[in-house]
Parts: structure tokens; C-alpha cells; sequence
């Protein structure tokens, strides 16, 4: 072993010049500078052309919109439905959220199947335009309702079907009375747990559970799946021509869908609270209420309904979304895509 202070002495008796040792360490520094600039330069060109190349290639995505269709399918021009989505919950009384709805249920449609298997269609080909959502108003639900109106008259005026996504049962009437003007006779099916017929409810008669009463003001109005009201609604019921087709009579009696049918006028707008479900297979509204219909009981109805009645526009509210049961989302979305399947093919 040679130590350091013993190093010229060695050299020396070597007989190897000072100076050669020099520029040996030189080349070798200069050796190993070039080898980091190598791979300096190396690593810079390879990630540029990875950006590169991830840039310019093409890949697949989802577009959010109901559905998650392309736009030959979601451009306003191409298609026949409009949705307008609505998050709006001030007057919800128990589980609040239902302003999470419209996105719980779009982003659900995204996993949609677009074949429906019992219509032997793609129901999507119809065209489905989704509008960005309605901006919300806190200054009460008088104020939100109009701004409702104004959205769907708008709607209603470019001769495409309209469809709402809630947020809470309240919004239905802003779609009702922009329908009212144009339809001479039209009649409202309201699918519910609540007969939602209160005159006032928590200090505004615009609180969704006055929904029923305000729509009874506007047009003819016929409800199914009902299970619970106050005294003060069974009262008011029996001194209007309100059809109510309660939840226990429609358990029992085979014919209640032609009995329902023969009720309305020709001309009809649906309002689909999701409460009117069982709570076994939709837990997430914001009311939710025992002996509610099932899924095929509700199906069988709504393509009987869409067979024999001209329906000009529909609603589904009261979804609440629960983060970790997405499953009542996607039912609600897959309710609002075969509704349309059985409009366009009855």
C-alpha cells in the first residue's frame, strides 16, 4: 500500500513524471464529464419524445354527459332529448343532498349499456343533449321555481322532449307551468310516496311537500304509489278531483295500471319522486317510506302508460346519494333511459 505522503517518493523511483500523472487525472475528469453530459442529454431527448408522442396520439375517453355519448349523439342539433339538470335542495325537510343528484345520476349513465335488451334497441341513437346545470338561487324556492320556468321554456320551445334531473321535488312546477302554455289540456302523473299536498309546509307553500297542491292549482293531476299524508291532505283530497292511486291499493288489485290510465288526459307530464321505490332497492332519497313499488311493477306500468298516452315531458327527483351504495344512482339513471326507450319506441 502506497500512503499519500509517501506518493512522489514513489513515483520517483518510478521514474514517472510529475506531468503525466497531471494530465492522466485531467483525461479522466474529463472522461467522466462527458459521460454525464451523455446522459444528461440522453435522458432529455427520451422524455421529449415521450411527451411528444404522448401528445399527439389519439385515446379514448368518456365524455360526461348522460350516457357519456360521443358528440354525433350529444350535440344539441343531433339530438331529440334535452336534459337539464337541476341541484337544488333548500326546502328538503329530512335527508338533505338531494342537490347531488342530477351528477350521481349522469355519472351513473355513464356505465349504461346503451342496448336496451327489452326493446331491441340502442336507445341512445335517438340523441341526448345535456345542458350544463341550472344555477341555483337561495332567496327562497318562489324564486328558484321561476328561474325553472324560464330554463324550460326555453326547452319547450325548441320542440325537442325535456327531461329534469333534481334535486328536490319542488322544481317540478317550473317545468309544469312552461308545459301549461303550450298543451291546452295537459294533465300531471305524479309517481310518489307523498301525496306532497300541503298548502304550506315550514313557512313557504314552494316547500317540496307542497308540490302536489301547486300543480293541482295548474292542471289535472293524478298520483300512484302513495303511502303517506297528513290528516290535513286526506281532508283536502276528498274535495278535489285529484286521482290518488294509494301504494296498499295497488298491491292489491291487478288492474290498478288501466284504472290509473283511464284517469289521465291525453296530453301527460310525469314526475318521478324515486320515494315512490321500496327502500329495498332505492335507500337513497331523501324521504324514504316502506311498501313502496319495485322495479318491474314500475316498468310494466310506465311502457303500458307510454304505449297508450302522449307523455310531452318527465322529471326524476329526490335521489340523495349515498357515497358508498352507488347502486340507487345507476337505477335512477336506467329508469330516465328506458322512460326514453318507451316514449320513442312504445
Amino acid at each position: 500500500m502506497i500512503r499519500f505522503h509517501a506518493f512522489p517518493n514513489y513515483l520517483k523511483r518510478r521514474g514517472i513524471p510529475y506531468y503525466f500523472v497531471y494530465y492522466f487525472l485531467l483525461a479522466l475528469s474529463a472522461i467522466y464529464c462527458i459521460f454525464c453530459a451523455t446522459l444528461l442529454v440522453t435522458q432529455v431527448i427520451t422524455k421529449y419524445i415521450v411527451n411528444k408522442n404522448f401528445m399527439n396520439q389519439e385515446y379514448v375517453s368518456t365524455p360526461f354527459n348522460f350516457c357519456g355519448l360521443s358528440p354525433e349523439l350529444s350535440s344539441f342539433e343531433n339530438s331529440r332529448v334535452i336534459i337539464l339538470p337541476v341541484p337544488y335542495d333548500l326546502t328538503t325537510s329530512y335527508l338533505s343532498g338531494t342537490r347531488h343528484g342530477p351528477l350521481a345520476i349522469i355519472n351513473a349513465s355513464t356505465h349504461l349499456e346503451l342496448f336496451d335488451d327489452e326493446i331491441k334497441r340502442e336507445v341512445a341513437l335517438i340523441g341526448i343533449h345535456t345542458l350544463p346545470a341550472i344555477e341555483t338561487v337561495t332567496s327562497g324556492p318562489a324564486d328558484m321555481i321561476q328561474q325553472v320556468e324560464t330554463a324550460c321554456a326555453q326547452m319547450v320551445n325548441t320542440g325537442k322532449f325535456p327531461v329534469l334531473l333534481g334535486g328536490e321535488h319542488s322544481i317540478t312546477l317550473g317545468m309544469v307551468q312552461a308545459l301549461n302554455k303550450k298543451y291546452r289540456n295537459i294533465g300531471v302523473l305524479q309517481l310518489d310516496a307523498h301525496a306532497d299536498l300541503r298548502d304550506s309546509y315550514q313557512g313557504s307553500p314552494y316547500n317540496h311537500a307542497c308540490i302536489g297542491r301547486r300543480i293541482h292549482e295548474h292542471c289535472l293531476l293524478t298520483q300512484a304509489g302513495i303511502r303517506s299524508l297528513s290528516a290535513e291532505e286526506f281532508e283536502f283530497l276528498s274535495d278535489t278531483n285529484i286521482s290518488t292511486f294509494f301504494a296498499d291499493y295497488i298491491k292489491n288489485n291487478k288492474g290498478w295500471v288501466d284504472e290509473v290510465i283511464e284517469r289521465l288526459p291525453q296530453d301527460i307530464y310525469i314526475s318521478i319522486d324515486l320515494d315512490v321505490f321500496d327502500p329495498s332497492i332505492m335507500p337513497s332519497v331523501g324521504t324514504p317510506e316502506p311498501g313502496g313499488l319495485d322495479w318491474h311493477e314500475m316498468l310494466r306500468f310506465l311502457r303500458t302508460v307510454s304505449k297508450k298516452k302522449h307523455i310531452v315531458g318527465f322529471d326524476i327527483v329526490e335521489l340523495c346519494p349515498q357515497p358508498t351504495n352507488p347502486g340507487p344512482d345507476f337505477l335512477a339513471a336506467k329508469l330516465c333511459y328506458k322512460l326514453l326507450g318507451y316514449i320513442y319506441y312504445p
